[in-house]
């Protein structure tokens, strides 16, 4: 059986994931059932994913516990990273998606352009981990 921890974590994760399907297929007009196992979008499933793990292992087994600790770097860390480093990996895709652009297609695949998140982008994946986590942790 799961922990109450990681299963509010992947209800949060697939929860984040279904909604970037729905309003990317309406927005596109299209369905883009891809975009359930994609990265990059609104809102970041990587920092609602370990938000809500953090918040509910703090509040399951406290919040001066080792684990809690030992999550807590690891979600700062999850964070960041979708911030920063894939955000500038994503940049360095449209960048370089352009540079293709002016040339001819010579069977060269362009590089995925929604693989990291903006700042509002966190800060709704973090909002709503927390809220995930306050809730299922309320409806035990």
């Amino acid at each position: 059986m799961l922990s109450a921890s990681l299963l509010t974590a992947l209800i949060t994760l697939a929860l984040c994931q279904a909604f970037k399907v729905v309003v990317y297929s309406l927005r596109d007009r299209r369905p883009r059932w891809g975009l359930f196992f994609s990265p990059g979008g609104m809102p970041s499933a990587h920092s609602a994913f370990v938000s809500a793990l953090t918040l509910r292992l703090g509040l399951e087994q406290g919040f001066g516990s080792e684990l809690f600790s030992v999550c807590f770097v690891f979600a700062a860390i999850t964070v960041y990273d979708s911030f920063r480093l894939r955000g500038a990996v994503q940049l360095q895709g449209k960048v370089l998606n352009s540079l293709l652009d002016s040339f001819p297609r010579q069977g060269v695949k362009r590089l995925p352009q929604m693989v990291g998140h903006s700042l509002p982008e966190v800060a709704a994946g973090i909002l709503v981990g927390l809220g995930m986590a306050v809730l299922l942790h309320l409806l035990r």
